[in-house]
């Protein structure tokens, strides 16, 4: 038994797997949360980025270019690592659930930074100087002309890092986070059969991707390509 579930391994691996079903739903739940909610860091960050590095200003761009660099061609594991191992010596101590989240949403918002910049710079010139000759801030040329046109052409390449950062969820579980792919171990590791809990893991993981994948295509399809009306 674990967490109020039981299993019986005897029984056949159908009702085995139908046994385990329930607890790995469970961990489905915090996959779910993890990725969504990195995502959802990433987003931010990422577009905070794509903005820094575009600044005229070098001793701005700089920095932000060195940062986005450093965290793009070092490892996930390692900054997970760094997050939750080496910041609690300086007083900074957070949940496993919320650093891995974190660490996912930093990951990747150095790889969303490059997509903002593509949909930025995709956008005409010709709207910037428009918004200019109606003497629009530059603040609110940014916020009511570019990012609303940029945004429908960046979705496909920000849907596939959504699918990435589900994927990557698993390194979660060097951390003690209860995810998936560390649920189904665990039912291995008590059960000796890791054949059921594992083929229900990528059975599960297809299924969300699939989802995930298709959301994507029915933003892609829906929101106009000329631009989001902002209000």
């Amino acid at each position: 038994m674990l967490f109020g579930y039981e299993w019986d391994t005897s029984a056949g691996p159908l009702v085995f797997a139908w046994s385990i079903l329930p607890i790995l739903l469970t961990g489905v739940l915090v996959t779910i949360q993890a990725a969504v909610l990195g995502f959802g860091i990433a987003l931010v960050l990422g577009l905070v980025l794509a903005v820094l590095k575009a600044a005229p200003s070098r001793l701005i761009s700089w920095p932000a270019h060195a940062v986005a660099e450093f965290v793009r061609d070092t490892p996930l594991l390692i900054q997970l690592f760094f997050l939750y191992y080496v910041l609690p010596e300086y007083g900074l101590v957070l949940p496993a659930f919320m650093t891995g989240a974190l660490a996912l949403g930093i990951q990747y918002s150095a790889y969303m930074a490059e997509v903002y910049r593509g949909g930025i710079e995709a956008v005409a010139r010709g709207q910037r100087e428009a918004a200019r000759a109606l003497n629009l801030s530059s603040a609110r040329t940014f916020t009511h002309v570019v990012l609303p046109q940029a945004i429908p052409r960046v979705i496909p390449a920000l849907g596939n890092y959504l699918v990435s950062i589900m994927k990557d969820v698993p390194i979660l579980s060097v951390v003690t986070v209860m995810e998936l792919l560390n649920v189904a171990k665990i039912i291995g590791d008590r059960t000796f059969n890791y054949i059921v809990p594992l083929s229900l893991v990528g059975l599960i993981y297809l299924i969300m991707t699939l989802i995930a994948a298709g959301g994507v295509r029915y933003l892609d399809k829906t929101l106009p390509k000329k631009g989001i009306a902002l209000k």
